[in-house]
Protein backbone atom coordinates (compact mmCIF):
# COMPACT_ATOMS: atom_id res chain seq x y z
CA UNK A 1 0.00 0.00 0.00
CA UNK A 2 3.12 2.51 0.79
CA UNK A 3 4.64 1.83 -2.36
CA UNK A 4 1.96 2.47 -4.06
CA UNK A 5 0.99 5.59 -2.72
CA UNK A 6 4.95 6.75 -3.23
CA UNK A 7 4.11 5.34 -6.53
CA UNK A 8 1.02 7.80 -6.94
CA UNK A 9 2.64 10.47 -5.36
CA UNK A 10 5.61 10.70 -7.71
CA UNK A 11 3.95 10.57 -10.99
CA UNK A 12 1.52 13.54 -9.80
CA UNK A 13 4.62 15.44 -8.60
CA UNK A 14 6.24 15.20 -11.73
CA UNK A 15 5.25 18.22 -14.43
CA UNK A 16 5.08 16.18 -17.08
CA UNK A 17 3.07 13.34 -15.50
CA UNK A 18 0.55 15.88 -13.77
CA UNK A 19 0.08 17.35 -17.45
CA UNK A 20 -0.87 14.01 -18.72
CA UNK A 21 -2.77 13.29 -16.30
CA UNK A 22 -4.69 16.30 -15.40
CA UNK A 23 -6.19 16.68 -19.00
CA UNK A 24 -8.39 14.00 -18.78
CA UNK A 25 -9.54 14.39 -15.12
CA UNK A 26 -10.29 18.47 -15.67
CA UNK A 27 -12.26 17.43 -18.82
CA UNK A 28 -14.56 15.14 -16.00
CA UNK A 29 -14.57 17.43 -12.86
CA UNK A 30 -15.56 20.31 -15.19
CA UNK A 31 -18.70 18.32 -16.52
CA UNK A 32 -19.80 17.00 -13.01
CA UNK A 33 -19.48 20.32 -11.84
CA UNK A 34 -21.46 22.04 -14.20
CA UNK A 35 -24.10 19.60 -13.90
CA UNK A 36 -24.22 19.69 -9.98
CA UNK A 37 -24.10 23.27 -9.52
CA UNK A 38 -26.58 24.25 -12.41
CA UNK A 39 -28.93 21.21 -11.23
CA UNK A 40 -28.23 22.75 -7.29
CA UNK A 41 -29.04 26.57 -7.83
CA UNK A 42 -31.87 25.87 -10.46
CA UNK A 43 -33.04 24.09 -7.28
CA UNK A 44 -32.50 25.97 -4.35
CA UNK A 45 -33.00 29.25 -6.62
CA UNK A 46 -36.33 28.09 -7.69
CA UNK A 47 -37.95 25.52 -6.44
CA UNK A 48 -37.01 25.20 -2.72
CA UNK A 49 -39.13 25.43 -0.06
CA UNK A 50 -39.66 29.09 1.70
CA UNK A 51 -37.75 29.49 4.55
CA UNK A 52 -40.13 29.88 8.11
CA UNK A 53 -38.48 33.18 9.76
CA UNK A 54 -36.27 34.32 6.56
CA UNK A 55 -38.60 34.54 3.29
CA UNK A 56 -37.03 34.25 0.27
CA UNK A 57 -33.90 35.92 1.49
CA UNK A 58 -32.37 32.68 2.48
CA UNK A 59 -31.64 31.58 -1.02
CA UNK A 60 -28.46 33.05 -1.21
CA UNK A 61 -27.55 30.69 1.14
CA UNK A 62 -26.61 27.83 -1.94
CA UNK A 63 -23.87 30.52 -3.16
CA UNK A 64 -23.21 31.84 0.03
CA UNK A 65 -21.79 28.87 1.99
CA UNK A 66 -20.28 27.12 -0.63
CA UNK A 67 -18.41 30.16 -1.46
CA UNK A 68 -17.61 30.93 2.12
CA UNK A 69 -16.48 27.04 2.34
CA UNK A 70 -14.49 27.23 -0.84
CA UNK A 71 -12.36 30.40 0.08
CA UNK A 72 -11.24 29.13 3.21
CA UNK A 73 -10.46 25.41 1.97
CA UNK A 74 -8.38 26.94 -1.09
CA UNK A 75 -6.12 28.85 1.14
CA UNK A 76 -5.64 25.76 3.31
CA UNK A 77 -4.32 24.16 0.62
CA UNK A 78 -2.58 27.22 -0.87
CA UNK A 79 -0.74 26.56 2.91
CA UNK A 80 -0.24 22.98 2.69
CA UNK A 81 1.27 23.11 -1.03
CA UNK A 82 3.56 25.96 0.11
CA UNK A 83 4.56 23.51 3.01
CA UNK A 84 5.09 20.95 0.74
CA UNK A 85 6.95 23.04 -1.75
CA UNK A 86 9.37 24.20 0.93
CA UNK A 87 9.72 21.05 2.67
CA UNK A 88 10.23 18.73 -0.24
CA UNK A 89 11.42 21.26 -2.84
CA UNK A 90 8.62 20.24 -4.94
CA UNK A 91 8.31 22.79 -7.58
CA UNK A 92 4.77 21.41 -9.08
CA UNK A 93 3.50 22.39 -5.56
CA UNK A 94 4.36 25.74 -5.99
CA UNK A 95 2.66 26.11 -9.36
CA UNK A 96 -0.45 24.82 -7.79
CA UNK A 97 -0.08 26.76 -4.81
CA UNK A 98 0.23 29.99 -7.37
CA UNK A 99 -2.90 28.84 -9.39
CA UNK A 100 -5.09 28.57 -6.47
CA UNK A 101 -4.30 32.25 -5.69
CA UNK A 102 -6.96 33.71 -7.70
CA UNK A 103 -9.50 31.05 -7.22
CA UNK A 104 -9.41 31.57 -4.10
CA UNK A 105 -9.66 35.50 -3.74
CA UNK A 106 -12.67 35.14 -6.33
CA UNK A 107 -14.37 32.67 -3.60
CA UNK A 108 -13.73 35.01 -0.40
CA UNK A 109 -15.18 38.04 -3.18
CA UNK A 110 -18.23 35.72 -3.59
CA UNK A 111 -18.56 35.24 0.05
CA UNK A 112 -18.50 38.91 1.42
CA UNK A 113 -20.94 39.71 -1.49
CA UNK A 114 -23.51 37.44 -1.12
CA UNK A 115 -23.22 38.18 2.53
CA UNK A 116 -24.02 41.62 2.17
CA UNK A 117 -26.82 40.77 0.04
CA UNK A 118 -28.12 38.43 2.51
CA UNK A 119 -27.37 40.85 5.75
CA UNK A 120 -29.41 43.76 4.14
CA UNK A 121 -32.43 42.38 4.54
CA UNK A 122 -31.72 40.33 7.63
CA UNK A 123 -29.78 42.60 9.68
CA UNK A 124 -30.96 45.56 8.08
CA UNK A 125 -27.38 47.00 6.96
CA UNK A 126 -25.21 45.68 4.21
CA UNK A 127 -21.84 45.68 6.56
CA UNK A 128 -21.04 45.28 10.08
CA UNK A 129 -17.89 45.23 11.95
CA UNK A 130 -18.86 41.62 13.40
CA UNK A 131 -16.10 38.53 13.62
CA UNK A 132 -16.71 36.50 11.37
CA UNK A 133 -17.19 39.23 8.54
CA UNK A 134 -14.18 40.75 9.42
CA UNK A 135 -12.02 37.68 9.91
CA UNK A 136 -13.66 37.07 6.48
CA UNK A 137 -11.92 40.74 5.46
CA UNK A 138 -9.11 39.50 6.38
CA UNK A 139 -8.88 36.60 4.70
CA UNK A 140 -9.52 38.18 1.35
CA UNK A 141 -6.41 40.93 2.18
CA UNK A 142 -4.31 37.82 2.89
CA UNK A 143 -4.89 36.51 -0.95
CA UNK A 144 -4.52 40.03 -2.36
CA UNK A 145 -1.23 39.75 -0.17
CA UNK A 146 -0.46 36.50 -1.71
CA UNK A 147 -1.22 37.79 -5.36
CA UNK A 148 0.72 40.69 -5.08
CA UNK A 149 3.84 38.75 -3.26
CA UNK A 150 4.25 36.73 -6.45
CA UNK A 151 4.52 39.66 -8.90
CA UNK A 152 6.36 41.16 -6.98
CA UNK A 153 9.09 39.13 -7.13
CA UNK A 154 11.74 39.17 -10.00
CA UNK A 155 12.73 35.48 -10.04
CA UNK A 156 9.29 33.44 -9.60
CA UNK A 157 10.79 30.99 -7.46
CA UNK A 158 11.38 33.77 -5.01
CA UNK A 159 7.94 34.71 -5.16
CA UNK A 160 6.81 30.92 -4.71
CA UNK A 161 8.40 30.94 -1.21
CA UNK A 162 8.14 33.93 -0.12
CA UNK A 163 3.96 33.41 -0.45
CA UNK A 164 4.27 29.97 0.90
CA UNK A 165 5.79 31.57 3.74
CA UNK A 166 3.25 34.28 4.30
CA UNK A 167 0.11 31.48 3.43
CA UNK A 168 1.57 29.16 6.69
CA UNK A 169 1.73 32.54 8.29
CA UNK A 170 -1.72 33.72 7.69
CA UNK A 171 -3.76 30.50 8.14
CA UNK A 172 -3.89 30.98 11.63
CA UNK A 173 -6.72 33.21 10.35
CA UNK A 174 -9.05 29.80 8.98
CA UNK A 175 -9.92 28.76 12.60
CA UNK A 176 -10.29 32.46 13.73
CA UNK A 177 -13.53 32.66 10.57
CA UNK A 178 -14.39 28.78 11.71
CA UNK A 179 -14.86 29.66 15.40
CA UNK A 180 -15.75 33.06 15.58
CA UNK A 181 -19.42 32.65 16.03
CA UNK A 182 -18.64 30.37 19.18
CA UNK A 183 -15.83 32.77 20.37
CA UNK A 184 -17.70 36.15 20.30
CA UNK A 185 -21.12 37.65 20.34
CA UNK A 186 -22.16 37.96 16.82
CA UNK A 187 -25.12 38.59 14.34
CA UNK A 188 -23.86 36.03 12.24
CA UNK A 189 -25.81 32.82 13.09
CA UNK A 190 -23.78 29.48 13.65
CA UNK A 191 -22.55 27.31 10.87
CA UNK A 192 -25.34 25.59 9.06
CA UNK A 193 -23.72 22.41 8.75
CA UNK A 194 -22.32 20.55 11.83
CA UNK A 195 -20.23 16.88 11.67
CA UNK A 196 -21.37 16.35 15.30
CA UNK A 197 -25.40 17.49 14.48
CA UNK A 198 -27.66 17.01 12.21
CA UNK A 199 -28.56 19.44 9.74
CA UNK A 200 -31.49 21.83 11.04
CA UNK A 201 -32.79 22.07 7.34
CA UNK A 202 -35.51 20.40 5.53
CA UNK A 203 -34.10 17.71 3.08
CA UNK A 204 -35.28 19.80 0.02
CA UNK A 205 -33.55 22.79 1.20
CA UNK A 206 -30.44 20.52 2.19
CA UNK A 207 -29.86 18.36 -0.84
CA UNK A 208 -29.38 21.69 -3.17
CA UNK A 209 -27.06 22.94 -0.46
CA UNK A 210 -24.65 19.67 -0.59
CA UNK A 211 -24.90 19.62 -4.07
CA UNK A 212 -23.67 23.01 -5.06
CA UNK A 213 -20.98 22.63 -2.57
CA UNK A 214 -19.66 19.27 -3.98
CA UNK A 215 -20.16 21.11 -7.50
CA UNK A 216 -17.63 24.13 -6.49
CA UNK A 217 -15.33 21.98 -4.94
CA UNK A 218 -15.19 19.56 -8.18
CA UNK A 219 -14.95 23.24 -10.20
CA UNK A 220 -12.25 24.11 -8.28
CA UNK A 221 -9.90 20.59 -8.60
CA UNK A 222 -10.54 21.25 -12.42
CA UNK A 223 -9.78 24.70 -12.92
CA UNK A 224 -6.50 23.91 -10.70
CA UNK A 225 -5.56 21.50 -12.84
CA UNK A 226 -6.43 23.70 -15.97
CA UNK A 227 -4.53 26.52 -14.61
CA UNK A 228 -1.75 24.49 -13.43
CA UNK A 229 -1.49 23.38 -16.73
CA UNK A 230 -0.89 26.10 -18.26
CA UNK A 231 1.88 27.23 -15.55
CA UNK A 232 3.96 23.62 -16.40
CA UNK A 233 3.87 25.38 -20.35
CA UNK A 234 5.09 28.19 -18.80
CA UNK A 235 7.47 27.74 -16.07
CA UNK A 236 8.73 24.47 -17.98
CA UNK A 237 9.39 26.00 -21.38
CA UNK A 238 13.08 24.78 -22.24
CA UNK A 239 11.98 21.17 -21.03
CA UNK A 240 12.34 19.17 -24.88
CA UNK A 241 8.33 17.39 -23.82
CA UNK A 242 6.92 21.00 -23.43
CA UNK A 243 8.91 22.66 -26.92
CA UNK A 244 7.26 19.45 -28.63
CA UNK A 245 3.84 20.07 -26.94
CA UNK A 246 3.85 23.62 -27.76
CA UNK A 247 4.71 22.59 -31.34
CA UNK A 248 1.91 20.50 -31.74
CA UNK A 249 -0.68 22.91 -29.80
CA UNK A 250 1.00 25.41 -32.11
CA UNK A 251 0.28 22.96 -35.41
CA UNK A 252 -3.44 21.75 -34.35
CA UNK A 253 -4.43 25.10 -33.88
CA UNK A 254 -2.94 26.83 -37.59
CA UNK A 255 -0.37 29.06 -35.58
Amino acid sequence: MWQWFVRWFHKWSSPKWFYQLSKRWSLILGILAAVLVSVSLIWGLGFAPVERLQGNSYRIIFLHVPSAFMSQAIYVAIAFTGAVGLIWRIKLAFYVAKQCIPIGASMAVLALLTGAIWGKPTWGAWWVWDARLTSMLILLLLYLGLWALQSAMEREESGDKAAAILALVGVVNIPIIKFSVNWWNTLHQPATLKITEAPPMHISMLLPLLGSILGFYLAFIALVFIRTRLEILHRERKAAWVKEELNRLGGHNGV
